[in-house]
């Protein structure tokens, strides 16, 4: 019982998306490198204890957000390459601005400020929200096309 999905001009705007939020990871990594190295704190140590370096906590904060972002990876591509099967406008839209508001949240997450990632980088909670909720609408088609 195979299922035959066919992929719309739009859906390379979907593709573009997954390119834009690989270069923010790319530049997050980068990141994570210049405050290992302002904060001399080296492989293979993943965060920093107070007790080792007196700048553990801003390190961290950088290296967190990366991380945080990282975390997220799986989410955001499976429900932005899925949905966008279905709403390849919607999810390519949603997935720019989750891309935007991780940049945001990321930046916020530098500071060490808990409040100053959600002022703009909140927005990635919406934005992902929506990209499940395409998920689950191509899902549901899928599941009514094979009953008829």
């Amino acid at each position: 019982m195979a299922v035959s999905v066919e992929l719309t001009k739009e859906y390379g705007y979907v593709v573009l998306t997954v390119v834009a939020y690989a270069f923010l990871n790319f530049w997050m990594s980068f990141q994570v490198g210049a405050a290992r190295k302002k904060y001399k704190v080296f492989y293979p140590t993943m965060y920093a204890t107070e007790a080792e370096n007196k700048d553990a906590k801003p390190f961290n904060c950088v290296q967190r957000g990366h991380q945080n972002s990282v975390e997220m990876m799986p989410l955001f591509f499976t429900t932005l390459l899925l949905g966008g099967l279905q709403h390849p406008v919607i999810a390519a839209a949603l997935g720019l601005l989750y891309t935007v508001a991780r940049f945001f949240y990321f930046k916020g997450y530098t500071t060490g400020v808990r409040e100053s990632r959600h002022k703009l980088g909140g927005l990635n909670y919406p934005a992902i929200f929506g990209l499940i909720i395409c998920t689950a609408s191509f899902g549901i088609n899928l599941i009514i096309r094979e009953a008829i």
